[in-house]
This record gives structure tokens, sequence and C-alpha cells, in this order.
């Protein structure tokens, strides 16, 4: 069984792969024996990248700014990714941003941008990797979205929309391409110690009401979300289609 989950010869590309969950992913599916290509912004991708070719695996990386992507951009990522690496078997669709703001204040550009980054890039890229999949019969996209793709939490009304919608997205993929070989999965984290969770952290009130919450009493790391990735893109997954496997610490359950 244990052979199940080697990705030994595996190509995966991982959006936002520099920092936070996306690096945490992209480090753990390079220790199960895939090579990996990122994107990054802000985050130079460095000590990232020297972590995968530690791991004795290919590494490549990309800049890339998902808020207005088209249809041109997604496959230039997808193009670098698959022109690095030899070939593309793994897209994990990680990369978003987040807006915090009372809801009836809330600027329509900033509603925009949040769904650009975080809805629309990521169907442009996993449309852009599934013709390939398709084409070639095999293939694994995960689509990562979010505790509040199950809830509408506070103050953050484009964020819940996208992670919902990405769920959404994931089953139609689904039923589409499933018959072709390609398993289309989601991971819904629960509050993560990352960039996107630094204010709640830093609020003493919200952070301690946020741990009275979750079962487990803590934040998760970045590494705790990356095993989901890693039976996702793996053959022991092979059976999982549209499924969202949950690790949140027992967010959802109280």
């Amino acid at each position: 069984m244990a052979n199940s989950f080697d990705l030994t010869g595996r190509k995966a590309l991982v959006t936002g792969g520099a920092t936070g969950i996306g690096e945490g992913i992209a480090i753990a599916l390079a220790e199960a024996g895939a090579d990996v290509a990122l994107t990054y912004r802000s985050h130079q991708p460095q000590d990232t990248l020297a972590r995968i070719r530690g791991a004795g695996r290919k590494a490549a990386a990309v800049a890339a700014d998902f808020a207005g992507m088209d249809e041109a951009g997604a496959n230039e990522v997808i193009d670098f990714a698959s022109q690095a690496l030899g070939g593309l078997d793994i897209l994990v669709n990680n990369a978003g941003i987040i807006h915090r703001e009372d809801s009836a204040e809330m600027p329509l550009a900033d509603w925009r941008r949040v769904l650009s980054v975080n809805l629309d890039s990521v169907w442009l890229l996993s449309q852009a990797a599934g013709r390939r999949m398709v084409a070639q019969g095999a293939g694994k996209i995960i689509i990562v979205s979010s505790v509040l793709g199950s809830q509408g939490g506070l103050r953050v009304p484009a964020y819940a929309a996208s992670k919902h919608a990405v769920i959404g997205l994931t089953r139609a993929l689904c039923n589409e391409w499933a018959a072709h070989g390609v398993n289309v999965n989601a991971i819904a984290p629960g509050y993560t110690a990352t960039d996107n969770t630094q204010a709640l952290r830093d609020d003493p009130d919200r952070s301690s009401a946020l741990l009275e919450r979750i079962p487990a009493g803590r934040f998760a790391e970045p590494s705790e979300i990356a095993g989901a990735a890693v039976f996702l893109a793996s053959d022991a997954a092979a059976y999982c289609h549209g499924s969202v496997v949950t690790v949140d610490g027992g967010w959802l359950a109280r």
C-alpha cells in the first residue's frame, strides 16, 4: 500500500508555492518523489526551490500575478511547468488572496480582484491543464478551497463566495473528466498559520475566539495540510472524484 503514495516520476505544478500552504504542499510532493514547478508573486521562491532540490527532485519557478489572468496567461503558466519538468501530471490550484472589510463598505474593485484570483484563475488553469490531461488519459487536479467553502465567515464575502464556487467547480469538472482518467478533488483547510490569517492571529480577541472553537485547540501548520495533497495526487486516491478533504482540526465538526 505504501507504494500507492509514491509520486516518483510525476510532474507537479503548485500555484502560490513559495509560501504558506502552497510551500508546504510543494515540498511534500517533492519528498514523495515528484518534480515540482511553482508560481510566486511577492515571496521569492529560492528557499522553497532549494528544499525541493534537496529532496533530489527537479524544481522550477515562474512569477505570475493571477489578478486579471486570461486564457493566454494560463496557457503560459501551464506551458512553463510542462517544459521545465518534461510534462505535467499534477496541478495544485493553491494561489489565493483574501480581503477583509464590512460587506456594506466593500468596493466592487476589491470583490472582483478576489474573485479573479481565487476563482477565475483556478478555472483557467484547470481548463488549460485539463485539456492536456484528458488527452494523455491521466492527471490530478487539486483545488485548495477552505472551511469557508461551507460557511460565510465574517467580513470576507468575496473570499467565502470564491471558496464555495471552487468546490462547485471541482464537482463539475470531475463529472466531465473522471471517465478520461483525470481526478479533480479539493482540500478545505481550516485556520492555518499563514499570511492570510496573520491579522486574525495578531488580534487577541479574535484569535482567542477562533481557538476556543477549534477542537484541536491550535492553528494548523502549512505542512499539516500537505498530506491531503500528497494523498489526492497519488494512486491511493484513484477512485476519489469530486471529493473535498477537510483538514481543519475539527472546526466544522464543532
